[in-house]
This record gives structure tokens, sequence and C-alpha cells, in this order.
């Protein structure tokens, strides 16, 4: 069997050309090469491009996602010979000893998905560094798999995950996290092979804008923490009528019972939103009620304490909750990513 090995290319370096004369020395790989949009002034290199080389083009630019679903299509379609791909950038950052090192790991295992990831040492572009640390331990909560490389375009993968990944959403760079949810949501193996770091002329040639694509992958990780902003809402709102309700209580009882209720009922709807759509827990429905009902007994007690130390101080009842919440809200999507929804590994 053999190896497709894919390079969405969008106006790429000349090491493209080098690159994949590399490959064609090597009977088990087929080059698939997408020219996503380039244009006219970057024919030549494609014109370079040995014979042996599968071309596919866009007509117009639209973006890394896309580029790398239509190559996953023309393998499924047009090469069953090939068991295996291997995704590489077009850019030379990924080094021919290194996607050998990964094909090899991948065939090792079959299922699953094997990362060729960075160490980020040395001289490494601020961005890459900040950007890929974030998102690393974003996905880590959400997702419960850890990664250590996030945003590695190489990654290698059998037929199973061709079909799979041809569907997954996006069109940029957001595409490349989406790939890695949908392995973690849908149980894959996530394997990972430590490659060099390679930045050419401080990764200048990458069209990684990282404004605009980061906060497209942010987004697309974000979506895990929106059941927490509806039970906030939820909470919150429930929480100031009551108390409008109570106003005529003492001024204890009216806010301990408005916090209790809310929290009862927010928690409640928070739990299932949470283990069905956020985290899509591995962990028993038993196990996640009890893991859960201590988680919110701790954030309970903890929100009571620091509502009656902030309305001491004098805080308005509605700006201290929006204080209590907002302080609570990262511990409490650590803790149910990372334990009330998961097993331990």
């Amino acid at each position: 069997m053999k190896t497709a090995l894919i390079i969405p290319a969008y106006k790429p370096a000349k090491e493209l050309v080098a690159l994949i004369e590399r490959f064609l020395s090597d009977p088990e790989f087929v080059p698939v090469v997408v020219d996503d949009g380039s244009g006219a002034e970057f024919e030549s290199i494609f014109s370079a491009l040995p014979a042996g080389v599968e071309l596919l083009r866009h007509a117009q630019n639209r973006g890394k996602g896309a580029a790398l679903k239509t190559a996953f299509g023309y393998v499924l379609e047009s090469l069953p010979e090939c068991d295996l791909a291997v995704t590489a950038d077009a850019d030379g950052q990924h080094r021919y000893e290194d996607i050998l090192r990964v094909v090899a790991t991948a065939r090792a295992n079959p299922g699953a998905l094997v990362l060729g990831s960075r160490k980020f040492e040395g001289d490494v572009p601020l961005r890459s560094r900040f950007g890929n640390g974030v998102t690393r331990h974003v996905f880590s909560i959400a997702s419960g798999v850890k990664v250590y490389d996030t945003q590695t375009g190489l990654r290698a993968f059998g037929r199973d995950g061709l079909r799979a990944f041809a569907d997954v959403p996006g069109e940029r760079y957001e595409y490349e996290i989406n790939m890695l949810l949908t392995a973690a949501q849908g149980g894959m193996p996530i394997l990972e092979e430590w490659i060099e770091t390679v930045y050419l002329d401080d990764n200048a040639s990458s069209h990684f804008n990282p404004l605009r694509d980061s906060l497209k992958i942010y987004l697309c990780i974000l979506k895990f923490c929106a059941s927490s902003l509806i039970a906030f809402a939820i909470d919150y709102t429930l929480a100031l009528l009551l108390k409008s309700l109570t106003a005529s209580w003492p001024a204890s009882a009216s806010l301990n019972f408005s916090v209790i209720v809310a929290r009862l009922v927010s928690a409640t709807a928070n739990f299932f939103i949470n283990r069905h759509v956020v985290f899509k827990g591995n962990e028993s429905l038993g196990k996640a009620v009890m893991k859960y009902a201590a988680l919110a007994a701790v954030v309970l007690g903890l929100n009571l304490a620091l509502m009656h130390i902030l309305t001491a101080l004098g805080l308005p009842f509605a700006l201290a909750k929006i204080i209590v919440e907002v302080t609570l809200f990262a511990f409490n999507f650590v803790v149910q990513g990372k334990f009330v929804f998961r097993k331990k590994h």
C-alpha cells in the first residue's frame, strides 16, 4: 500500500519543489499538491513540479481547510492504493526526515491520528509560541485530550480518518483545530511524534494571520464555553428576580435563598448541556452527577462567601454578582472539563 503526501499550497516557496523531488524517489509516496488559487505569478513553481505529482487547482483562494478537503476527496475517489495520508505544509517547515517518522508512527498505529509536534525551542517567533501555548491549554480542557502542538500541519492518518475529516466544517485555518476536536470527540487516538521546529525568515512565508486566524481558532474552541454563559444568564436573571420577590425578608435570608435557588436551577441546566453537548463526556452518568454535585457544592460555598464579603463592603448586589461569576467562571470550566466529565486516563 502507498501513502498520499498531501500539500495544500497557497503562494508557495521554492522549497516545495525540492521537497516533492525527494519523495518521488520513494515508491511508497504519491504526492498530491493543491494550488489554492496562488495566481499567475506562482505558476513557475507549480510548472517546476516533476512528473508524477497529482496537481489539483482552485481557481480562487478558498483557504487551507478547503484545499485539504479537496485533496482528501481526491484520494478517497482516485487513489484507492493509498491506505494512509500525510499532510505537510508548502513553506519548507516540515523536513523530509520528520515526515518519514510521522508516517512510520502512523503505520505502526492503525486508526490513530499522528501529529508531527514541535517543542518550540530555540528562536521561535513570539506569535507562534504564545498562540500555540494558549490553544494547547484550552484544547485540553475542552476535549479532555492533551496535545502539545495543536497548530501543526504535519499529520498522518488512515482512510477512516480521510472519510471523517472530509466532512469537518471550516474552510481556512480553523479547520485544523476542528480536525483535532473531531478526532478527540470520536475517540480516535491522537499520538505525537516530536519534529524539529523550523522557521524560515521568521516564518515570513506563512499565510497564517495571527489576529484573524487565531480568533477563528479560539472561537471554535470557545463554543465549549457557551453553556457556562447560558447558565450564568439563568443564574443571574433568576437571582435578581428572587431577590426582588423576597425584598421584604431579612437581608441575609433573602440573599441566601436567591443565590441557592438560582444556582440549583442553573446548575441543572449546565450539567445536561455540558455532558451531552459541550464536553461530550465519557464518564458514567452516576459518577458525573456525583462529581458535578460536589463541584456545585464547592462553587456554591465560594459563591455565597464572596457575595457576603462584597455586599458587606458596600457593593450593589447586581455588581457583586457579576464579579463573583466572572471569578468562578474559569475555575468551573477547568474542573468540569478535566475531571467531572472525564474518566481518568
